[in-house]
């Protein structure tokens, strides 16, 4: 009954789950709601399997053991990811799972970090899945799990992605139009701001993909740290498997199919053609000025985030560079280059 009310916690809208860590917020009305249909529709899932054949107390193949974390970067091109993901869950028969924290907080609580992990790891009915949320790298074996998920993510170069995120928070984007944004109304140009030494455009809010990969720690948070900076470099080539680059999307998709087919067989077809690859343009998005900048690369913030982006803009290069190669103009993966061979003892 216990592990039961724990299910309960997290959100599901149909294939793809809308999974909601809301403790200590307000109820609302609206609240209540959603968490009446999303306890109704985990239950149908449950039950889906239990007459499909429990699995609840059977232990899974290890095709269906597996777990993908997505702990997306906001403004890196990750609704145009996470759609392709959408499309093909029921196709390649996967579930994902949108991990949306109270008012965005990339930080997870102990107790929520217990129960996210609890909950990744033992929830046999949504294996394989997808997670995908705005939330920092949490590392699953301090909490003593023996089999952890496989860590993804994008990042973008710092300052393109804070120019999308100012104009975003002010106009929104062609996803959802009509939504009200925080900052509607304001009309300063992302070069006014940073003339007028706004907080919105403060070098202090390029602080975001190293904690980002850094994780639960303190120190992560600490803007400028070195530490959190070279926490989130080891993180990235030891904990993920692996990190694209929101500028070279499309080869990103085409490593994650060819590695990883079981969840994204079709994926690079799906993203040069299909209408859901571009989604969440960004709208009255004005670039900004050399001047404009010039002032932010000056600050030791601005070279630490950049470090970090170059750093994995080389690794991702490395991996693609050993992956594909290109005939007449177009990419393609490259076929098994590995055999074994002097294999002793001799069978008779």
């Amino acid at each position: 009954m216990g592990e039961e009310r724990g299910r309960m916690q997290f959100y599901q809208v149909s294939c793809i789950l809308h999974y909601s860590l809301i403790f200590g917020s307000p109820v609302t009305p609206a609240c209540i709601a959603e968490r009446a249909i999303a306890r109704h529709e985990v239950r149908e899932i449950e039950q889906r399997h239990t007459i499909d054949g429990p699995r609840q107390d059977a232990t899974l193949d290890e095709d269906d053991d597996v777990v993908i974390i997505y702990n997306r970067v906001p403004k890196t091109a990750s609704t145009s990811f996470t759609n392709i993901a959408y499309d093909l869950c029921a196709k390649n028969k996967y579930h994902v799972l949108h991990i949306n924290t109270t008012k965005n907080n990339p930080v997870m609580s102990l107790q929520d970090q217990v129960r996210f992990v609890k909950n990744v790891t033992s929830w046999k009915e949504m294996k394989p899945g997808f997670y995908h949320g705005h939330i920092s790298y949490l590392d699953f074996a301090k909490f003593g799990v023996k089999k952890k998920p496989i860590y993804i993510n994008v990042i973008r170069d710092p300052i393109e992605r804070l120019v999308s995120y100012y104009y975003f928070l002010r106009f929104g984007d062609d996803y959802r139009p009509g939504l009200r944004r925080r900052k509607q109304g304001d009309k300063k140009t992302f070069d006014e701001c940073v003339a007028a030494g706004g907080s919105d455009c403060a070098p202090e809010k390029l602080w975001l993909q190293i904690p980002f990969f850094c994780g639960h720690s303190s120190e992560c948070w600490n803007v400028g740290s070195r530490w959190a900076l070279e926490q989130a470099k080891y993180n990235l080539i030891n904990e993920y498997f692996l990190v694209g680059v929101t500028e070279e999307l499309e080869d990103f998709i085409m490593l994650l199919e060819a590695t990883l087919p079981q969840f994204f067989r079709g994926a690079t077809e799906l993203y040069r053609t299909g209408k859901k690859s571009h989604l969440r343009k960004t709208t009255e998005k004005k670039l900004p000025t050399k001047e404009t900048i010039a002032k932010l690369q000056q600050s030791e913030i601005w070279k630490m985030e950049n470090e970090f982006y170059e750093f994995a803009l080389e690794q991702f290069q490395f991996v693609r560079a050993h992956a594909v190669r290109e005939k007449d103009g177009e990419l393609y993966i490259l076929a098994q280059n590995f055999f074994y061979e002097k294999i002793y003892p001799k069978s008779n």
